[in-house]
């Protein structure tokens, strides 16, 4: 990959990351909020408690992307970014604009899908 395209997926990736770092942030602080309030009735509360899970599962998902995200930004650094882990044959441009952090081609993400890798 020419230095170019690895400037541009360096700044798309940073970018995404401040991006999660600032949703991660909120929805922490809305799933602390949510229990902050002192109703009494029952149902509020258990709409309060399935809220605060729903928004701790959302950060660990935003969590996960992050990690992957930095596994990319690590990759590209050396000469690994773009080739796939399993094949290192080159990931598509079109992937890679959708996923910079891609670490898999689509054949290999298919079979990683499936548990075959």
């Amino acid at each position: 990959m020419d230095k170019k395209r690895l400037e541009y997926f360096k700044k798309k990736l940073q970018v995404r990351r401040e991006e999660l770092l600032k949703v991660i942030a909120r929805t922490e602080e809305a799933g602390r909020t949510a229990d902050e309030d002192t109703t009494v009735d029952l149902a509020d509360k258990a709409a309060n408690s399935y809220t605060k899970e729903f928004l701790f599962g959302q950060t660990d998902t935003d969590r996960s992307v992050l990690a992957l995200i930095d596994g990319a930004l690590e990759r590209s650094k050396t000469p690994n970014f773009g080739l796939c882990a399993n094949c290192q044959s080159e990931i598509q441009q079109k992937r890679l604009e959708a996923v910079p952090w891609a670490r898999h081609c689509i054949s290999c993400q298919e079979k990683h899908e499936q548990g075959l890798l």
